[in-house]
């Protein structure tokens, strides 16, 4: 019996480490040690004891990056009650169909995003309690209230295979799903991909521009760190170019965790403006595969590669990456020990190594299923085995070369195009900041790939489109080249960073 906070939290005032800083805020430098956080996730324990808030029910999380965010989270599970983080950049509509959907009693939200879920609030028919982080509007309870009088509480007692949080879906293709993890999860990824790729130390201080809402950033600010004792950079805001750059120099992180968007503005930030002047020892990337030209590029101007990797919020972190010391840009790596691949067909069989298949993956971090989604349960988790819907061909050395979600391929001619690999051609042009490719039907009502791309800050535009043809054909032959590309300000993504190509597609795709 083994409720993951004891792990995670408690343990490290055990060993010693109650003085060390677990969480610390930019830019208004804000801490929380360890031992402070065992105490105050104890207090949130007994607090949900208090308001009469009962195991198993769910707390839904719209907090910022904060100090308060673990807090809550930790003492959530402390007690046995589920916290459900939530993506922070939604609109109103969203939240309500999610609060709807996990049937939360409390809504735990920052101050700053109450006024956008302010008007779904009244009709919600499970909501019991609002408790604000920082100014609470009237009808609601402050933080500082809702601990007040309660009795610190220990851990209750649970099994690994119990529901320990939710996470949502991004929503890349639609609405989020509630996807249930169990208290064996967090550990299994600190273990795996933490101990094994990241090679975490105590003496780490991580940075992440991913959120704690996101798979990936909980894994990179919550369970890593926590897993060895090391310290985690906080930034409630948006991770603009400017702003990671300026973390990289001020908080000397040793760890980076970006996203392929983002490390692509931040070379074009740094081409202008200089290099970060940062002590960084490993950065990884995820949310989507990273084009090999921004890795060859960050690697050369920073003098540290990007591992790239694969994981999903079904998985709870990355499962097949690249390692430290085995780097190809331009494949997703190996898999991450202790975790199984496989390439399969529509139907389930084992593709031929060369022949492009659908990712299943197996290992101790697969989520327990989804709420309320027994068909779509059923087809994702297939006994150990969790469908990814990732096209992968695996080469004869054994990595894994990304082609594509599985609705984003099509098939040129009869044969299969990857949106990622015309993706890539075109951004290694270097009039192009992003691109993204869609199918889209020519006058004959074949399918051909249509580019969308955002430029270069000063790039013109005159006569770009047939260079860019040329470019691709050059690069990757002369049939998988987009026959329109239009040049757009920005490209639809989720909170997370990945590209809505479902967005770009015509109403006859």
């Amino acid at each position: 019996m083994a409720n993951a906070a004891l792990y995670f939290v408690d343990r490290h005032v055990h060993e010693g480490r109650g003085d060390k800083v677990a969480f610390r805020e930019y830019p208004n430098g804000r801490a929380l040690s360890y031992g402070m956080l065992a105490a105050t996730s104890d207090k949130i324990a007994g607090a949900f004891a208090q308001a009469r808030i009962t195991r198993e029910e769910r707390a839904a999380m719209l907090v910022l990056d904060c100090i308060e965010f673990p807090q809550i989270f930790w003492g959530a599970i402390k007690a046995g009650v589920v916290p459900v983080p939530l993506n922070t950049l939604l609109a109103a509509p969203v939240y309500d169909a999610i609060l709807r959907d996990s049937r939360a009693s409390i809504l735990f939200i920052s101050d700053a995003l109450y006024a956008t879920v302010k008007p779904v609030l009244a009709d919600n028919p499970y909501l019991r309690q609002v408790v604000v982080v920082g100014d609470a509007p009237a009808g609601t309870t402050s933080i500082e209230a809702f601990t007040t009088g309660a009795k610190p509480c220990a851990a209750v007692e649970a099994s690994d295979d119990e529901t320990a949080f939710w996470l949502y879906s991004s929503g890349s293709t639609g609405l989020p799903k509630g996807v249930h993890h169990i208290h064996s999860s967090m550990q299994a990824t600190a273990d795996t991909y933490g101990a094994h790729v990241l090679k975490i130390k105590e003496d780490d201080v991580v940075y992440s521009a991913a959120k704690f809402f996101f798979a990936y950033g909980l894994g990179n600010e919550m369970s890593f760190p926590m897993s060895v004792g090391a310290t985690a950079v906080l930034f409630a805001g948006r991770p603009t170019p400017d702003v990671v750059v300026d973390i990289l120099n001020t908080q000397s992180p040793t760890v980076f965790c970006g996203v392929p968007t983002l490390y692509a503005a931040m070379l074009a930030y740094m081409d202008a403006n200089g290099a970060a002047n940062a002590s960084l020892h490993r950065c990884i990337s995820a949310g989507e595969a990273l084009p090999e030209d921004i890795g060859q590029r960050w690697a050369k101007m920073m003098n540290v590669d990007i591992l790239d990797g694969v994981g999903s919020t079904e998985m709870l972190h990355i499962f097949l990456s690249n390692a430290d010391d085995d780097v190809v840009y331009g494949t997703s790596g190996t898999a991450v020990p202790g975790y199984e691949m496989r390439l399969v067909d529509d139907v389930g069989n084992d593709v031929p190594r060369g022949e492009v298949g659908e990712l299943v993956v197996n290992g101790a971090s697969a989520a327990s299923g989804y709420w309320n989604q027994r068909e779509k349960t059923r087809a994702t988790f297939a006994g150990v085995w969790t469908h990814t819907g990732d096209k992968y061909e695996q080469r004869p050395d054994g990595r894994y070369v990304y082609c594509g979600r599985t609705d984003d391929m099509f098939k040129v001619s009869g044969i299969w195009v990857s949106p990622f690999e015309v993706e890539s051609a075109l951004i290694a042009h270097p009039a192009i900041l992003e691109a993204a490719v869609v199918a889209a039907r020519d006058p004959e009502g074949l399918e051909k790939p249509k580019a969308f791309v955002v430029l270069n800050e000063g790039v013109n535009d005159d006569g770009l489109a047939e260079i860019l043809k040329e470019h691709v054909k050059d690069k990757i032959g002369k049939w998988k080249y987009p026959r329109w590309i239009e040049c757009v300000d920005e490209l639809p993504k989720t909170a997370t960073g990945k590209i809505q190509r479902f967005k770009l597609r015509g109403p006859d795709a």
